[in-house]
């Protein structure tokens, strides 16, 4: 008769053990959550159907604080992309795209959209890997 028969409290502690290791060792990963802008129902840039002009066709990574509002450029003309930086109001270029108005809900660092054309504004949703977006020279 094995030991573990003997003692039920042992082999309860024992399988636990076993399944710790091999959820350890599981191949699974967790994803992270899309995140959502969170004034999206309260600006209405965020109507505008248009994408901008493509600045890159790799997202931008950028350390945002919870609570502040940032303005995203959506026309691709800005020189501090991602963000605006009010390129779109000089008269002489004829920019209809207005900024995309967001916060994010938590500190941490987020992947911004550079090709202007994501569903999910102004965050990454992986359209730059499209071959139509990457075909195309940016400006």
């Amino acid at each position: 008769m094995s030991i573990l028969n003997r003692l039920p409290r042992l082999a309860r502690f024992s399988s636990v053990l076993h399944r710790e290791n091999v959820s350890r060792f599981s191949t699974k990963t967790e994803e992270p959550a899309i995140p959502v802008n969170l004034l999206k129902d309260t600006y209405s840039a965020n109507l505008q159907t248009k994408n901008g002009a493509i600045y890159d066709k790799k997202p931008f990574k950028i350390r945002l604080e919870a609570g502040k509002n940032y303005s995203w450029c959506l026309c691709g003309q800005s020189k501090s992309q991602p963000l605006c930086d009010g390129t779109h109001k000089n008269i002489f270029l004829k920019i209809q795209l207005r900024p995309i108005r967001f916060n994010v809900p938590e500190t941490k660092e987020y992947w911004l959209c550079n090709c202007k054309q994501t569903s999910n504004r102004p965050f990454c949703d992986g359209t730059h890997k499209r071959p139509e977006i990457q075909e195309k020279v940016k400006r």
